[in-house]
């Protein structure tokens, strides 16, 4: 009884304090102190103080800001010409034509960037408008575009497998790399989306591209080579055991840096609206860990997180039927909060349960990137349709509706999750250890 009287006091002050417009942070850490001085005895400044300190501290969030402001330089660079220019030779000649290059381009910025939003920003401005210009359909521009920029939260380096990472204290090496084989999957099933459009609606199909001889090709593709070069550099440092998941971000935000300076892009304004845009997102960020870390304490004491945990143990439900009551819990709050808050503020209660019912936590990681990649693109939250809002001047409706069946690509790929379980957990297994 104790359990659920507290359940509904945090819950009725948690959709106060967001109803009232706080920002996620304060209003999580709003929470966790009412909750302290509720059903406690421990002084509750003396708790929030040590806890914010000890959350914030950790050396593993350093990667955090690194990985942001990599991804704000690039933004910044001719990357996006860049790479619709490299790919362009080599989409061209397959079914549904360039609008592959929406995916693969989302694909190798996601592999540089880890944030969902720069993905979209990035290829969206130049992708767009060359689409536009060739005449494909405005639907699949918009459409695929909003569906493949989520890979930036699943494929390495992922600020939201950072963030989860941090709060189950897993390492988050092996989260990156046991993002890398889900991530591919799920784009060859957008260009599998693409292809079937491609025959389905044939009298849709813009005018063919003109033949291109294989040596324009390959000179072309020089232009991919930046910044294939700086994918290697984060992702295979991490892999080969070279570096850790902070020392990698380092080399990135150097080989971006880098990148910028020979594409002559890196102006003293560039630099610092990177460098304050980094900023920004990660006290947001940061802020929002602070106040999940203080509210997991809270709730720690109401012995909330354990009581469910048991309840969930004693309905028997196995680990598939759990699964599902996520995915559908998850879509549900992912149409109200953005992917990181979702998960910091489930973590605490989640954890125990999936643990309990025999979940690997790396795997886990994983699906709830997934489940939390279609709240990126379902309203009335998803961020990412106010960014394609702002860059096509489509309503809200519009976008939701053309990115529906992309969504339905991302529910497939949890039951291939859960039938392969392995595409997420075989290279972890096999990951080098390398420093700590």
């Amino acid at each position: 009884m104790t359990e659920l009287y507290a359940t509904l006091i945090f819950l009725f002050v948690l959709f106060t304090l967001l109803g009232s417009s706080i920002w996620i942070g304060l209003a999580l850490m709003g929470v966790a102190f009412v909750g302290m001085e509720l059903f406690t005895t421990r002084p509750a400044g003396d708790a929030m103080i040590t806890t914010i300190w000890t959350s914030s501290s950790s050396w593993t969030l350093t990667a955090l800001p690194l990985f942001i402001w990599m991804g704000e330089i690039l933004y910044r660079t001719r990357l996006s010409q860049d790479m619709f220019r490299g790919l362009a030779p080599w989409m061209r000649w397959l079914p549904g034509g360039l609008l592959h290059t929406n995916i693969a381009g989302c694909t190798i910025f996601a592999a540089v960037s880890g944030s969902s939003a720069a993905t979209l920003t990035t290829v969206g401005k130049m992708s767009i408008p060359e689409l536009r210009k060739r005449g494909y359909p405005e639907y699949m521009i918009v459409g695929t575009l909003a569906g493949a920029a989520t890979l930036g939260l699943m494929i390495p380096p992922s600020l939201t497998l950072i963030v989860y990472g941090v709060s189950i204290n897993e390492s988050i090496i092996k989260l990156f790399m046991a993002g890398i084989f889900p991530g591919l999957v799920l784009a060859a099933l957008f260009m599998s989306y693409i292809v079937a459009w491609h025959y389905i609606r044939p009298h849709e199909r813009p005018e063919p591209e003109p033949p291109m001889s294989f040596g324009t090709m390959l000179a072309e593709s020089r232009f991919l080579i930046p910044v294939l070069c700086l994918v290697f550099a984060v992702i295979g440092s991490m892999y080969f055991g070279w570096a850790t998941a902070t020392e990698a971000a380092a080399v990135g935000v150097i080989g971006a840096l880098t990148l910028a300076s020979f594409q002559r892009s890196l102006t003293w304004e560039a630099f610092r609206e990177s460098l304050m845009g980094a900023t920004r997102t990660s006290a947001m960020i940061a802020l929002i860990l602070m106040g999940a870390a203080f509210l997991s304490l809270s709730m720690g004491f109401t012995g909330l997180p354990r009581a469910l945990a048991a309840w969930i143990d004693q309905m028997n439900l196995s680990p598939i039927t759990l699964i599902a009551a996520l995915t559908v819990f998850y879509i549900i709050l992912g149409m109200f909060l953005d992917g990181i808050s979702s998960v910091v503020l489930t973590m605490a209660i989640v954890e125990p349960m999936i643990r309990q019912a025999g979940i690997d936590v790396i795997w886990f990681g994983i699906f709830i990137v997934v489940v939390v990649e279609m709240a990126q693109v379902t309203p009335p939250i998803g961020f990412n349709l106010f960014v394609l809002q702002g860059m096509t001047k489509h309503e809200i409706s519009y976008i939701s509706k053309v990115a529906l069946p992309m969504v339905g690509l991302m529910l497939l790929m949890v039951v291939i999750l859960v039938v392969f379980p392995e595409l997420a957990t075989w290279l972890p297994n096999n990951l080098r250890q390398g420093p700590s």
